[in-house]
């Protein structure tokens, strides 16, 4: 690898922030937030050190489901701005280092989109180009209450549309039918959307529900279903063509093996990134039993990867914290020790808490759980509001409860917006996680502050190529089940983290061969240069955490 690589895959050097528009700044007192108000703020993303935008949907929407439900792919709602202003922001962000990348949500549409609507106008698809962008049939499908999404809210995945007599598809909510992603006209609207959204600017895209893009219930008469390595496939030739620096992103919650034919194994030409939902629900198995040893297994069972794709690693997204991968018994060890409450649980296969409730608000752990993050193999992925430790709103429905305003300063609304509070888009949170408690203002220049610890984390995140494309070693030890320690090597040099994942002190020797006699070793936490040796001995505090940087004697690289 030479340092040039890391332009050609710059989202292998990345560190991306999550956010959505209308609940990151009001700037116009509307109670909702807008794109003028994210202009406002895209210093402050720049000074954390975010390399990578990504914006959740701000497509115009009925916004039953928080944007999730389009009526249109080529347009921005009006609640939040318009294509002069969202081409602004691009601009912008591009000028101070940062990439933008969009939500795309291929898997369906609003009912109001206009396509649906002309589906539902004539039954015969001879008669009704529309009909067949949506998947349709004509029998009862019978007991589906096992497949849907969200099943507090559906009991089927089919519904019965009163007008033509004949059942849709819907994996998610009803009002969401899905897309017929098998139809050549549905394809070629979705591309020329990505390709307007390409000519805009945008770097890529965060591609949505992907599971589902197979609709394993196949229309009535057909046993062929919608391959979805081929749209896939599809998808990113044509955003490669395009523009050959974009970068497809992929919610693939799905177990390491589907994972990898979605990268498009060894041919690597399906998704360039996925987001590691295995080793995210490992991580808080082991932060549950104060037991590394589940997410070192995660790591060792990552498939090894195609040298231009990425995993992103995450402690938090826009969702439900989902548990769905461990074992019923595993999950109830995690509801216990972070949601042990019925309103706190969502799903039942999920959490509804940000990271610093789930950790009772201790700092130490918080901080441990970030440094553990950047220093993960892959590329970290924020979601807004974790840099200052913000909480939820457990009265909030569903994955609402963690999409709630910015927290700006202690200022009315948290400095989210002027407008009155019965006004906001969502409520802010209240309690001991609230403005008051916590926000950006307070902790902008407090060196001790989360935001200080998260911004020092992505300095060295960038400073540290290692951590995005070293090769991943678990090490043995003598520390005890609680600590984690691991290496990532790339070509001479190496960073070695230590993560003390329980609330007890530990002393930990570990390996620091392979670079010479005696190899230059650096804490790069505190800046101590520590005395040559073969090992370097660590106490470390409960919670603790240590980051060695590892050269041959005489490498004058920094830090």
């Amino acid at each position: 690898m030479r340092i040039t690589d890391t332009s050609d895959l710059w989202w292998k050097s990345a560190v991306l922030y999550c956010l959505d528009v209308e609940t990151f700044l009001d700037a116009d007192g509307d109670g909702c937030g807008d794109l003028e108000g994210l202009a406002q703020r895209i210093d402050y993303l720049a000074d954390l050190g975010i390399t990578c935008l990504w914006l959740m949907p701000f497509y115009p929407s009925p916004d039953r489901d928080d944007g999730y439900d389009i009526t249109d792919y080529l347009g921005v709602d009006p609640r939040l701005g318009d294509l002069g202003r969202m081409t602004e922001l691009v601009r912008l962000a591009h000028d101070r280092g940062m990439r933008v990348i969009a939500d795309l949500v291929v898997n369906h549409t609003s009912d109001r989109h206009p396509w649906f609507r002309r589906s539902r106008a004539e039954k015969d698809p001879v008669k009704n180009p529309y009909r067949d962008y949506y998947v349709w049939r004509s029998d009862d499908p019978g007991d589906t209450s096992d497949e849907v999404v969200f099943p507090d809210q559906e009991d089927a995945i089919w519904t019965k549309d009163d007008k033509t007599g004949e059942w849709y598809l819907h994996h998610f909510y009803r009002h969401q039918p899905d897309l017929n992603l098998d139809h050549p006209e549905v394809v070629e609207h979705l591309l020329r959307a990505i390709g307007f959204w390409l000519q805009v600017g945008f770097d890529g895209f965060r591609v949505d529900g992907v599971p589902f893009f197979g609709q394993e219930a196949a229309k009535e008469g057909e046993d062929d279903l919608v391959d979805p390595h081929a749209f896939m496939r599809t998808l990113r030739d044509f955003i490669s063509l395009r523009r050959g620096d974009a970068v497809t992103l992929g919610e693939v919650n799905l177990p390491y093996e589907e994972q990898l034919a979605f990268f498009g194994g060894g041919s690597a030409d399906e998704f360039h990134m996925q987001f590691d939902f295995v080793g995210m629900q490992a991580t808080y198995l082991s932060m549950a039993r104060q037991d590394a040893g589940p997410l070192a297994t995660a790591l060792k069972e990552r498939p090894v990867l195609h040298r231009t794709n990425q995993w992103a690693t995450f402690l938090r997204n826009h969702d439900e914290l989902t548990l769905d991968k461990l074992t019923d018994e595993e999950r109830q060890e995690v509801f216990d020790a972070f949601g042990p409450e019925e309103r706190m649980q969502v799903y039942g296969r999920g959490l509804k808490r940000r990271l610093p409730t789930m950790l009772g608000g201790d700092p130490r752990r918080v901080r441990m759980a970030y440094s553990l993050l950047f220093s993960l193999p892959g590329t970290p992925t924020l979601y807004y509001g974790e840099e200052i430790g913000m909480g939820e709103d457990l009265d909030a429905d569903g994955r609402m409860a963690v999409r709630t305003p910015m927290q700006w300063s202690a200022t009315k609304n948290g400095g989210f917006s002027s407008a009155a509070p019965s006004r906001l888009v969502q409520r802010v949170v209240g309690d001991g996680f609230g403005p008051e408690h916590v926000n950006v203002m307070d902790q902008l220049h407090e060196p001790d502050s989360l935001l200080s610890w998260i911004r020092s984390l992505i300095r060295l995140r960038h400073a540290c190529p290692e951590l995005g494309w070293g090769a991943l070693t678990v090490l043995e030890h003598d520390g005890g089940p609680a600590l984690l320690a691991h290496r990532l090597e790339l070509e001479g040099t190496a960073v070695v983290a230590l993560h003390n994942l329980g609330a007890d002190p530990v002393t930990v020797t570990v390996p620091v061969e392979g670079f010479g006699d005696a190899p230059r070793v650096v804490d790069l936490l505190t800046h101590e240069v520590l005395p040559p040796a073969p090992e370097v001995s660590s106490a470390l505090e409960g919670y603790g955490v240590r980051w060695l940087r590892v050269r041959p004697a005489g490498d004058l690289a920094v830090p």
